[in-house]
């Protein structure tokens, strides 16, 4: 089975995923891990993503492709995988599909997880109150400036992908604001049906 979540900053992405990969015994394909791991490697695609990055420049939709094209031929990846921030545009996405049709291998599905953003602001406030009130550090990241950015960004460059996934018939919504446990339901009853197809 092959998967994306799609979903703003803060809607629980990253926690479900981890959750599928241990429940389902799938990879996540983290473009990050992924580049990382080819410029470990040594070999000359890492040490062209070296360079790049060296510079300080961002990685071209091309070397991504070539790294995903690599990443999925692994044995770990036969049965499915996670895609994870390996498609934030449509033009990443429809390099995606160049290179699964490449591989003869198809998305299944791509679970949009809904959220009110408001909300999500509300329960960093919280988070951040929480953390101060423990006397626990707070994250770098968490702050509502940054957040909002994000949040900015992903409504410009990443929601076009629900239009265009719900064109392919791919698109499936889950309800983002309940617990973790009543979301890893509503999502593992779309897995399961693709599970069984």
């Amino acid at each position: 089975m092959i998967l994306i979540l799609l979903g703003p900053p803060g809607a629980g992405k990253g926690t479900q995923a981890e959750r599928i990969v241990r429940t389902r015994g799938i990879p996540q394909l983290s473009t990050g891990d992924m580049l990382r791991a080819a410029i470990a490697s040594g070999s000359s695609l890492g040490k062209k993503v070296q360079a790049i990055m060296d510079r300080g420049d961002l990685v071209s939709d091309d070397i991504i492709e070539d790294i995903v094209s690599a990443r999925i031929k692994e044995p770990d990846c036969k049965r499915g995988f996670i895609l994870d921030g390996a498609v934030r545009t449509v033009g990443q996405a429809k390099m995606i599909d160049r290179v699964l049709k490449k591989h003869k291998r198809e998305l299944d599905v791509v679970i949009e997880i809904e959220v009110d953003e408001e909300e999500l602001v509300n329960r960093l406030r919280k988070r951040i109150a929480d953390a101060k009130a423990a006397g626990r550090p707070v994250r770098a990241d968490d702050n509502e400036e940054t957040f909002r950015k994000r949040q900015a960004v992903y409504r410009e460059q990443t929601a076009p992908l629900i239009p265009y996934y719900r064109k392919q018939g791919k698109l499936r919504k889950v309800d983002g604001m309940g617990s973790v446990e009543e979301v890893a339901s509503e999502i593992d009853a779309i897995l399961d049906e693709f599970a069984a197809a």
